[in-house]
């Protein structure tokens, strides 16, 4: 017996939930294969974005990076600018995971631009936090407080230490 990509989909979620990322990753790289045979060209890369995550949990950064690239473009030529925000970021994660810092801040840097297109503010805050993750780490402090600072100010819904961040940043502005 044969399974529909969307069933297959949902073995890999479930895969994805259960921590096994390899067995996911391919679960979701058959469901894209399906997808792609019956023409469904945005399922397919829906699916491969979550094989790209599932991918990237199961430390295989290269991988995740050559399963994502190109499903922006799909999403941009379908106007649906959350899930090209989405695609970027995956990109973004998967630089990251191979310690392509410039590279990685630039792709958070556009997926936040284009979450903030699409009125996502929670995920353009996450995509923030992650370029100034990054800032950080490679040592450029004061860029990397200008960076939270700005992903604190786009939360539709900052939580208590998020608040308490907001208020003491007031003073260093």
């Amino acid at each position: 017996m044969t399974l529909e990509p969307d069933q297959i989909a949902e073995q890999g979620k479930l895969a994805f939930a259960n921590k096994n990322f390899m067995e996911a990753a391919g679960l979701f790289r058959q469901a894209a294969e399906g997808y792609t045979a019956g023409r469904a060209g945005l399922m397919a890369a829906e699916m491969k974005n979550n094989m790209s995550v599932a991918l990237l949990q199961a430390g295989k950064a290269r991988e995740a990076l050559d399963a994502v690239v190109g499903t922006d473009q799909l999403f941009e030529g379908a106007n649906d600018i959350k899930r090209q925000g989405m695609a970027v970021g995956n990109q973004a994660a998967a630089l990251e995971g191979l310690n392509r810092y410039d590279e990685a801040i630039a792709a958070y840097e556009r997926s936040a631009e284009l979450f903030a297109q699409a009125g996502e503010g929670d995920l353009r805050a996450m995509v923030m936090k992650s370029a100034a993750a990054i800032k950080l780490k490679t040592g450029k402090i004061t860029e990397s407080a200008f960076k939270m600072m700005g992903s604190l100010d786009v939360k539709d819904n900052p939580g208590f230490f998020e608040r308490i961040l907001k208020f003491l940043f007031r003073f260093i502005k």
